[in-house]
């Protein structure tokens, strides 16, 4: 059986996840322990939540922020090696997750098991997403949590061509790694920010599910009135 997860449950798992495992303190710990394998680690964590479908609960913005942070404090970690590593990520796997899409789109036309599992995934509101932005969500779906690991697969299902989805791919994966890495390198090291870095993630979480939560009263209300007229 497959239990089905609303997006906003997942956001509220990846607030719990980034808080609850301390990752200010246990990446610090992780840095001392295997040295430059951390950066092959983060690689990995970047890649799969934009890359595999079934990882939209990995604390993506909360690791780019707190490296951004961390590689003033830590010798570490150099931001020189974190942002093009970081970049390279967000973009292989945004396209991964693109080409999974496009190869699988024929087999949902079959009732199977696996179509089955594909319909239990969040797809709804990245449908809508897209639907509202066009072409253009690729990029900025990126700053939505969910949103930003089902865009690319959404794109692979509605066949979107190769060349658009690389061209917005690239500007999004650029703009979003190294706007919320820098954002940490240069805000990270306020004393607030250094002390409350749990209800930092949790309130980036949050802020994140807004425009989710926009887009279901705006469709749940106005659609309603538009009907009763």
């Amino acid at each position: 059986m497959v239990i089905r997860i609303s997006e906003e449950g997942i956001l509220m798992i990846t607030a719990l996840l980034a808080s609850g495992l301390h990752i200010q303190s246990l990446l610090p710990e992780l840095m001392e322990t295997y040295g430059s394998l951390i950066y092959v680690g983060l690689f990995g964590v970047i890649f799969s939540e934009t890359g595999l479908v079934f990882c939209p609960f990995l604390p993506g913005d909360s690791i780019l922020f707190l490296c951004g942070s961390l590689s003033v404090l830590a010798g570490s970690l150099r931001i020189e090696i974190l942002m093009p590593l970081f970049v390279l990520a967000a973009i292989s796997g945004d396209f991964v997750n693109f080409k999974i899409g496009s190869r699988i789109a024929h087999h949902l036309k079959r009732k199977t098991k696996f179509t089955r599992l594909i319909k239990k995934l969040p797809l709804a509101k990245s449908h809508q997403f897209f639907a509202h932005h066009g072409n253009l969500a690729v990029s900025i779906g990126r700053f939505v949590p969910v949103i930003r690991t089902m865009i690319p697969f959404t794109a692979g299902l509605s066949k979107m061509p190769t060349k658009t989805f690389l061209v917005y791919n690239v500007v999004g994966g650029l703009v979003w790694v190294l706007g919320v890495t820098l954002a940490g390198y240069f805000f990270g090291t306020v004393p607030f920010i250094k002390a409350h870095f749990e209800l930092i993630f949790i309130g980036i979480a949050v802020a994140s599910v807004l425009p989710i939560v926009l887009m279901a009263l705006k469709k749940r209300y106005f659609g309603n009135n538009k009907q009763l007229m």
